[in-house]
C-alpha cells in the first residue's frame, strides 16, 4: 500500500477552493471528483471542505452521514500512513452545484481568514510519526463526534467540525498551534456532549429525548 504524501502546501487554502470553485461546470458533481478537483493538496484539504456545511449557514442536503463517514476513512489513512480505501458508491455519490457553489464560496472566505494567521510553528505536533497518527486517530474521534444523531442541538455539529479543521490545517501548514486548537475543540466537544447527556438522564428523559430533538 502506497503512504499518504503530506507535501508542503503549494497553495493557499482559499486558492484551492477558489480553483474548485472555477472548475464546477456540470449541474451534479461526485465526491470522487471533487476530491481530484482539490488536487495535490490531496486528503487533508479535502477533510477540511467536508466541514464547510457545519460552520457555515449553507445547505447540502443529506450530506452529514456521508461526509463523516469520508472524514473517518481519510483520519484511518492518517492513522495508518496508508492511503485510504475510499467506497466507490460513497464516493460517486453526487451533489448538486447549486448547493455547493455557495458553500465553496463561503468556504473560501472562511479559509482566507485561516490563511493570514496559519504558517510553520510549533513543528513538533506536526513532524512526529508518532503524533501524526496520533493527530490521524483524533480526525476519526472528531468525524464520529460529528455524525452523532444531536444535529438539532446548537453547537452539535460545529464543534467536532472545528476540531477537525483545525487538525487538518494544522497537519496540512505545519501549524503546531492549529494542531493544539484541534485538541482543545475535541476536548470540549467530549464536555459539551458529555453535559446534554447527563443532563438529558438527570431530567429523567434518556437519550432518545437528545436524538429526537
Amino acid at each position: 500500500m502506497m503512504s499518504i504524501p503530506l507535501h508542503d502546501p503549494q497553495f493557499t487554502l482559499a486558492q484551492t477552493l477558489d480553483t474548485v470553485k472555477d472548475s464546477l461546470h456540470e449541474e451534479r458533481i461526485s465526491l470522487r471528483e471533487l476530491m481530484v478537483l482539490v488536487g495535490e493538496q490531496g486528503l487533508l484539504v479535502f477533510c477540511m471542505f467536508l466541514t464547510i456545511p457545519f460552520l457555515l449557514p449553507v445547505s447540502i442536503p443529506g450530506v452529514s452521514t456521508a461526509f463523516g463517514v469520508v472524514i473517518v476513512l481519510i483520519g484511518i489513512g492518517v492513522a495508518l500512513n496508508r492511503v485510504p480505501w475510499l467506497p466507490t458508491g460513497l464516493m460517486n455519490r453526487t451533489i448538486e452545484r447549486i448547493h455547493l457553489l455557495p458553500a465553496l464560496e463561503k468556504g473560501a472566505a472562511l479559509f482566507s481568514r485561516l490563511d493570514r494567521f496559519i504558517r510553520p510553528r510549533w513543528l513538533a505536533l506536526t513532524h512526529a510519526s508518532t503524533l501524526n497518527r496520533l493527530n490521524g486517530f483524533l480526525l476519526i474521534a472528531g468525524a464520529v463526534l460529528l455524525m452523532a444523531p444531536f444535529g438539532l442541538i446548537p453547537f452539535s455539529n460545529t464543534l467536532p467540525a472545528l476540531a477537525i479543521l483545525f487538525l487538518a490545517a494544522g497537519m496540512l501548514q505545519r501549524d503546531g498551534i492549529f494542531v493544539a486548537l484541534g485538541y482543545l475543540m475535541l476536548l470540549a466537544t467530549v464536555v459539551y456532549f458529555g453535559v446534554l447527556i447527563g443532563g438529558a438522564i438527570v431530567a429523567g428523559h434518556g437519550l432518545s429525548s437528545l436524538i429526537a430533538s
